[in-house]
């Protein structure tokens, strides 16, 4: 079963916890895991820049950081998924996407790197691009915000 647990600061407005577990459901078991224990925490700047900082050694603004906190090599996946909604704002000004189809951009990329996807590299990063739009493209994403 994918278990999903939702957390939004509470200076924003909630987002949806049926669009984001069905979501990354439909993920997860597309690549054949069906056990998962997923944290979802929607928040602010500050805290993923302490996150970057504490964890990355790296002091600037993010957009998204996923912590696996089991080993990859075990097939059910325990992570938690730390999602900025200012920089998610900024981000779909800037690319031209609506706010909606960014953070589920976001959900997606942070569900990737707790399945080992990396975005180093440019072939990696074409690769994560690639997943990305797949799953923008397969999945209803609705309605995550607001």
């Amino acid at each position: 079963m994918i278990k999903t647990h939702v957390e939004t600061d509470p200076k924003y407005d909630p987002v949806n916890n049926e669009v984001i577990e069905n979501g990354v459901t439909h993920l997860f078991k597309s690549k054949h895991i069906n056990e998962a224990n997923l944290s979802f925490i929607f928040s602010d700047d500050n805290l993923l820049n302490s996150l970057k900082r504490e964890f990355f050694k790296l002091d600037h603004f993010t957009d998204v950081i996923a912590f696996r906190l089991n080993e990859y090599e075990e097939k059910n996946v325990d992570g938690e998924i730390y999602i900025s909604i200012p920089r998610a704002k900024e981000n779909a000004i800037k690319f031209e996407e609506s706010f909606n189809r960014e953070l589920a951009r976001l959900i997606i990329h942070g569900c990737l790197h707790l399945l080992n996807f990396n975005d180093e590299t440019d072939q990696e990063k074409e690769e994560m691009r690639k997943q990305e739009n797949h799953y923008l493209d397969i999945i209803e994403w609705n309605n995550i915000y607001g």
